[in-house]
């Protein structure tokens, strides 16, 4: 049985599937007080539902104990530990014992390896786990050059003279199920694939895992939704994006929306990382980033991989 600091795994789910509550709040106290000091560089994984709903993916488990961490497995086929600590509190030798059958830590932010001795601890990045954070000002206007197709869109969806957005909760789950469904196949996707099923586990228990969004129509047909949630300060993390491709310019006009209308106002908004995808990446940058924060594997320079430098 997986293990970490002398104590078994648990897992994030009840034993229905639905999220595990006493849980959910345990690690998300834990990974408050890191949030916060992080910031608008906080990692997107720093959510319990982000945890919950990819835990399939990602074979996410919790580990409690004296050095709380989730263990999980990147896309890459890392084994990893996200610690729910101060990684900075570790002495190497420490950091090494509780790694034991792990790779490295992961995700740990740029800030937190500003903590970390560079003798004692070896780090390095992939470009594929970046997210795209951007200003929530960028959607309200889409400003320039480089986002005038952006404006254009936007303004053939707004011909549409019967256009609404309602804020998500469980009497929309039906129509934000239809446009999943359609995205799909749009996609050409079969049932599972792509992010079906985190999408649908999200609508289903979107107010348990503190998740907000809305349900675009236009006249009486759903056109697109947006689930996120605010992890920091002056920050939220976009979850799901979905619009149906018969509706040109949904997805300008939702973000501008979501922008405008978040509640409690935030300043920058994360899509997370593109996975190394080139369809995700050719999006994520047309929207013109602000930057892309840098997320980092960690390991005690005793054991750290031979090519990987600071």
């Amino acid at each position: 049985m997986e293990s970490v600091n002398g104590t078994a795994a648990v897992s994030l789910a009840a034993a229905d599937g639905s999220p595990a509550g006493p849980l959910q709040e345990e690690i998300w106290r834990s990974m408050s007080g890191a949030a916060a000091w992080l910031a608008h560089d906080c990692p997107s994984e720093f959510a319990f539902a982000n945890l919950y709903l990819f835990r399939r993916v990602h074979a996410y488990r919790y580990l409690p104990g004296e050095y709380p961490c989730i263990s999980g497995r990147a896309y890459d086929g890392t084994r990893h530990l996200l610690p729910l600590f101060d990684l900075a509190q570790l002495r190497p030798r420490q950091a090494g014992a509780l790694l034991h059958g792990y790779d490295c830590f992961f995700p740990v932010a740029e800030r937190t390896l500003r903590q970390l001795d560079p003798n004692a601890f070896f780090w390095w990045d992939n470009r594929d786990d970046a997210d795209y954070r951007y200003e929530a000002e960028l959607f309200r206007s889409f400003p320039g050059t480089a986002l005038r197709g952006k404006r254009a869109q936007l303004k053939r969806f707004a011909t549409h003279v019967d256009v609404r957005a309602v804020p998500y909760g469980a009497g929309w789950r039906a129509d934000a199920l239809a446009v999943l469904g359609g995205w799909m196949q749009e996609k050409g996707k079969a049932r599972g694939e792509a992010d079906e099923i985190a999408c649908m586990e999200a609508l289903q228990h979107a107010a348990v895992l503190r998740l907000q969004g809305f349900v675009y129509f236009v006249g009486r047909s759903p056109a697109g939704f947006v689930l996120g949630e605010q992890i920091a300060p002056q920050l939220c993390v976009i979850r799901f994006a979905k619009g149906l491709a018969q509706f040109e310019g949904v997805y300008p006009f939702m973000f501008q929306h979501v922008a405008t209308h978040w509640k409690p106002p935030v300043r920058w908004i994360n899509f997370e990382q593109d996975l190394g995808m080139p369809n995700f990446r050719r999006s994520k940058s047309s929207y013109v980033p602000y930057t892309l924060v840098r997320k980092y594997r960690v390991r005690p320079a005793a054991v750290g991989p031979e090519a990987t430098t600071h």
